[in-house]
């Protein structure tokens, strides 16, 4: 009686430990990737630098080297068309570009001197690029009313959608209320311009906007010739019809008090 006792107790023993050696395994966790953050720094107008994951980007570099001096060194610049506000020579060249890639339609690469397209990769309008630190996606940026079609045609210029991890941010360039910006997808920012005569107007903005449903809106390049078009009321019309859409206000014009 007494070995079978022991063995009983032996038995009990063993899949106590069995089940507390599972426990354990269980209770093991793997600590989580850490998530960059992306900031966002209005310089001027279209003009802005992204920091992401330690990489220092210029969107359509303008106004100087001065302008940038703050900043650390562009890892990469991005540019949307061969207009001055967006393509500035003197600034470009004025910059250390030692380390640099440069991100263009191939309007701008015809523009640019030789020693600055050698650094120089070209998107066409629904190109794909993948950046490591970022993916780029070329978005096409025209216009749609008869008198501005000469301001910008179909697949001269490209808007972007970056990918930064899994946060999506959408720049439109000089475009108006396309089907292309009306149907992307899951875009998280969309940096959106509005000036007269140049581009759309705040309804046609506000309407795009409604269309796609980012999760938050810049407007931004929204200067014309009759001065800077009416965020507010930009911002009125989205969150009168949603307030999913968060309307974020930057000051793309500091050196004015009118915005």
């Amino acid at each position: 009686m007494k070995i079978k006792y022991y063995l009983i107790l032996a038995l009990a023993i063993s899949l106590t430990a069995c089940k507390s050696d599972k426990k354990e395994t269980i209770e093991i966790e793997t600590p989580e990737k850490e998530i960059a953050e992306l900031k966002i720094t209005p310089i001027e107008h279209a003009t802005m630098v992204l920091n992401y994951g330690g990489k220092t980007i210029y969107v359509d570099p303008t106004g100087g080297k001065e302008v940038f001096e703050k900043f650390s060194k562009p890892d990469y610049i991005l540019i949307t068309d061969i207009h001055s506000d967006h393509l500035h020579l003197n600034t470009i060249e004025a910059l250390d570009l030692s380390n640099t890639k440069i991100i263009a339609p191939e309007a701008v690469y015809e523009l640019l001197p030789e020693n600055i397209r050698s650094i120089t990769s070209t998107m066409i309008n629904g190109a794909k690029e993948d950046f490591k630190t970022f993916s780029v996606e070329a978005i096409p940026m025209y216009n749609l009313r008869e008198e501005a079609l000469h301001f910008h045609p179909k697949g001269r210029g490209n808007g972007y959608v970056l990918t930064f991890g899994k946060e999506r941010v959408y720049i439109s360039g000089d475009t108006e209320d396309i089907t292309e910006m009306r149907t992307l997808e899951n875009i998280d920012k969309a940096f959106i311009c509005m000036n007269l005569p140049y581009t759309m107007t705040v309804e046609s903005a506000a309407d795009a906007v409604l269309s796609f449903k980012p999760k938050q809106v810049y407007p931004y390049h929204f200067r014309g010739t009759e001065g800077y078009s009416d965020v507010e009321k930009f911002k009125s019309i989205v969150n009168n019809k949603t307030k999913s859409i968060e309307v974020v206000q930057l000051n793309w014009y500091p050196n004015t008090k009118e915005n």
